[in-house]
């Protein structure tokens, strides 16, 4: 397991609230949509399925902000990618309830758990009927509290922090040769994006993998942070300083997730692309 993590910052006396918006296209040349997003806030009780543009308040219940693009050819990489983000429902309201109780989520060890029960049921359908034999899919998954977004990934799909006061991070791993070529400053984001290996993957849920270990880690936010979980679809489209200055020159009145997602399928279009924009208000 990996952490990345950032000191927590104190954002006074009133909860922060959250900006998103979400979108998800198919591309112009793929017969199907096999990326999924999810948005949501849940407490101890229940979980309020929100929609692709709002805005509202942290007190009183946590927000889980998350994007997975299935593969395994015909219909089972939608089906793995809508199986992934239906798993999380279940698990969240008992973690709220632990905060509520005074009981601090231990995020290192729930979003792991959650990522190894979504492995499992990814792994037996695919064992258990022909038509899902390596049937995989990535998760890239924001949870927000009032004081920190933890966070946890697997795959090539993508975690960028947008800080009020900085340049674009990406915070999140590619699960790929390339991806650690990259990190290393071996290659740079424009050998990455051409490289003949960018799409092979070292890691996914299911996909025949008998291990995982999903990146997990936490940052301490600011009210005018902005975060953007993304498919590779839209990495395709767009480079890192466009995915910044889009974000960053949308109206508040505007979806950034729609600028997002319609100049990357302008731009390429040749997969799938999918984008969640969370701002801290």
């Amino acid at each position: 397991m990996s952490t990345s993590s950032a000191a927590g910052i104190t954002l006074g006396s009133t909860p922060p609230r959250l900006r998103w918006s979400g979108l998800t296209h198919v591309g112009r040349f793929r017969p199907n949509n096999e990326d999924s997003f999810l948005a949501l806030n849940f407490d101890g009780y229940e979980i309020r399925y929100l929609g692709k543009i709002g805005e509202a308040t942290l007190e009183g219940a946590d927000f889980l902000f998350a994007v997975s693009d299935g593969m395994g050819g015909e219909k089972s990489g939608e089906f793995a990618s809508r199986i992934t983000v239906d798993r999380i429902t279940r698990l969240m309201p008992r973690t709220f309830r632990l905060g509520a109780a005074g009981i601090k989520p231990d995020f290192q060890n729930i979003l792991p758990e959650l990522f190894t029960a979504i492995h499992a049921d990814l792994s037996k359908l695919g064992f258990s009927y022909e038509e899902c034999s390596g049937m995989g899919a990535t998760l890239s998954l924001t949870w927000f509290t009032p004081e920190w977004m933890y966070f946890a990934h697997i795959g090539d799909s993508r975690i960028y922090y947008l800080p009020a006061d900085g340049g674009l991070q990406q915070i999140s791993h590619d699960h790929s040769f390339v991806g650690k070529l990259r990190r290393r400053g071996e290659i740079n984001e424009r050998e990455a994006r051409s490289h003949p290996r960018r799409n092979a993957l070292q890691q996914a849920l299911g996909a025949g993998n008998q291990f995982i270990d999903p990146q997990v880690g936490a940052v301490g936010y600011r009210r005018g942070d902005r975060f953007l979980i993304c498919s590779d679809g839209l990495n395709d489209g767009l480079w890192d300083r466009q995915l910044d200055e889009i974000i960053r020159g949308t109206p508040p009145t505007e979806s950034a997730a729609q600028r997002l997602v319609e100049e990357a399928v302008q731009s390429s279009g040749r997969d799938n692309t999918t984008a969640v924009v969370v701002e801290v208000l």
